[in-house]
């Protein structure tokens, strides 16, 4: 059984998506998935499975449906995956709260101009396989080009910081 991590879109944020910890952990080990952990409220989890992660993004994604009444999008990746975002950026020494990775379900080829018109002083990213990591030494929350950054990049998303990054990696070990 290979060790996963599944990172949820919009979960527990602003009062919508709600989805309580402890009854996805149920959920998760009801599908047959082994060792299931959570982490913060955000849609976070850790597992064991045999299963391929395409299968376990759509098995996942119908059971909160069927369960909570929406479907999130989902991401499986495994932990080298996980763990190689963690590295593969050119932010090192940056505060991990303010290193976003964003997973997408394609790599896009970016407007690099557009990008770059909504960048602040310090601001930068960084382009890797199914990623895009976008470092805001002001704040993601304040980012112009965070707000944007859906429709610059038309793909299925969801964004973690490093911090949280790095926890996910750990418990998946």
């Amino acid at each position: 059984m290979a060790g996963w991590i599944a990172l949820l879109r919009g979960v527990n944020v602003s009062g919508a998506g709600k989805l309580p910890m402890a009854e996805f952990r149920a959920l998760l080990a009801g599908l047959g998935l082994g060792a299931v952990q959570t982490y913060i409220q955000s849609g976070n989890a850790v597992f064991q499975s045999a299963l391929p992660a395409e299968a376990l993004e759509e098995m996942i994604r119908a059971a909160v449906a069927a369960r909570f009444g929406f479907a999130p999008e989902t991401f499986v990746r495994s932990h080298d995956e996980v763990a190689e975002a963690l590295v593969d950026h050119p932010f090192a020494g940056a505060d991990p709260k303010l290193v976003h990775v964003c997973f997408l379900r394609e790599t896009p080829v970016p407007d690099e101009a557009a990008l770059q018109a909504l960048v602040r002083p310090g601001d930068g990213w960084h382009i890797g396989p199914g990623r895009f990591t976008l470092h805001t030494p002001g704040g993601y929350g304040t980012s112009k080009l965070a707000e944007r950054l859906p429709k610059l990049l038309p793909v299925p998303m969801t964004a973690r910081n490093l911090r949280t990054i790095a926890a996910l990696v750990a418990m998946a070990g």
